[in-house]
């Protein structure tokens, strides 16, 4: 049986449907505003926005096969990683009746990192120093009582910028990702780690008040306090 089929039909057994969304991208033509003239402007869906570098969920059970994937592809360069392929190698590392009762653990993204060749790093994160965590990582969210995968891209004064695979990119007041956390991150460590990956510059609120952070590449240094080793980064 193929990786693909158990995929299929573990969400079958779950009693899942999967989760259809679908986003516009368009070319708006703009004439007449100067004589003689034809503007085009490539513009962006409300959801392609809210989506934008950002592995989407498709079924109700895959929270953490796409929080993986978008760290795959969008820190690792990985530009043909799905959720369908990360969720079939999970469900070749863990167990299909746990899963079935409980869903993935960090323990199987962890397993499934390391047949990649990376390395799966849990870390107890103290809350005062959250705005420490200089690299994208998966956290577990409890959200009133629905436990849920998502990437943290940074951390930075009242907010947490986080990239949930059901809801899209978002931010979410401190005091409320404090309260949803356990204080534990997921960090992937390996070769190949894009320093200035995307994940680390989202989307700014769109009030002036709020433009005063500035993104820079992850030091090395940092990542190295993070358990990547000197051959990972050269």
């Amino acid at each position: 049986m193929t990786a693909r089929r158990i995929a299929v039909l573990a969400a079958l057994a779950l009693g899942l449907s999967p989760i259809h969304f679908d986003a516009q991208a368009a070319t708006v033509r703009l004439g007449n505003l100067v004589p003689g003239t034809l503007v085009q402007k490539d513009v962006q869906s409300i959801r392609e926005r809210r989506y934008e570098n950002l592995v989407e969920q498709r079924t109700d059970f895959s929270c953490g096969a796409a929080s993986l994937a978008t760290i795959l592809k969008y820190a690792y360069q990985q530009p043909e990683v799905t959720e369908e392929t990360v969720l079939a190698g999970m469900l070749e590392v863990s167990d299909p009746q746990v899963v079935l009762e409980r869903g993935f653990s960090l323990l199987d993204l962890k397993n499934y990192v390391e047949t990649l060749g990376y390395r799966g790093r849990g870390y107890e994160v103290a809350p005062e120093t959250l705005d420490e965590v200089s690299i994208p990582v998966i956290v577990l969210l409890d959200l009133q009582g629905y436990k849920h995968f998502v990437v943290m891209k940074k951390a930075s004064g009242d907010r947490v910028y986080v990239g949930d695979p059901a809801l899209g990119n978002r931010v979410m007041e401190r005091d409320e990702f404090m309260a949803s956390w356990n204080n534990i991150i997921f960090a992937v460590v390996g070769d190949g780690f894009d320093r200035e990956t995307v994940l680390l510059s989202p989307r700014q609120p769109l009030t002036a008040h709020r433009l005063q952070d500035v993104f820079s590449p992850v030091p090395r240094q940092k990542l190295l306090d993070f358990g990547f080793r000197h051959a990972d980064l050269f």
